[in-house]
């Protein structure tokens, strides 16, 4: 890519794993962040502290990260991945492993988000009741191939009337039984695999 910098000055990317330093202070984490990416000197301490209110990390600002739930790492990581103010942002399964009040507080903030800075959320996820909430498009793919896109209620008017994501996401994908029957095709397969060396 002839534009990386440019490209990476754009968009903001939130991925699965939990990527915070455990060893700095949210607010440490943020400043790093500021540095690299060119927020101005005069701009940084303002970003934060706005950030940190946005996220509803002020009081916990200053703590260690390893003190932090799983929940308010991940506002932290959101709170970072917007401070050069993106024009799209990638959250890549951003409530995985989240209890479900902490999951609900992060698809507030994600909608506060989208209403606040007008950012482009590009989100993953396998919660269909997350994407419900939180997305204006869905797209689903199955065995890494593009099967359906629209809106939600179209998606789930298609299927007929009470149908819902889950339903669809069925209907694209195969049902259970046929995932299980192919895990234990691949599981046998691997076993046989193994005995013979």
């Amino acid at each position: 890519m002839t534009q990386a910098a440019s490209v990476r000055r754009v968009i903001g990317y939130v991925p699965q794993a939990l990527s915070a330093d455990a060893e700095l202070t949210g607010y440490e984490n943020l400043l790093v962040f500021c540095k690299l990416f060119d927020v101005p000197r005069r701009e940084r301490a303002a970003r934060i502290d706005e950030a940190l209110e946005f996220m509803g990390l002020t009081d916990a600002a200053h703590n260690l990260v390893k003190s932090y739930s799983g929940g308010m790492i991940r506002r932290l990581e959101i709170a970072q991945s917007t401070l050069h103010r993106p024009h799209v942002l990638f959250l890549d399964e951003p409530t995985v492993g989240l209890d479900p009040l902490a999951r609900h507080a992060v698809w507030e903030h994600v909608e506060r988000l989208k209403a606040t800075y007008g950012s482009t959320i590009v989100l993953t996820t396998h919660y269909m009741e997350e994407a419900d909430r939180l997305c204006e498009q869905i797209a689903i793919l199955n065995h890494g191939r593009l099967v359906a896109v629209g809106a939600p209620a179209d998606l789930r008017a298609q299927q007929g009337s009470g149908a819902t994501l889950d339903d669809v996401f069925a209907h694209y994908t195969g049902d259970a039984k046929e995932e299980a029957e192919r895990y234990d095709d691949i599981s046998r397969a691997r076993r046989t695999a193994g005995r013979l060396g």
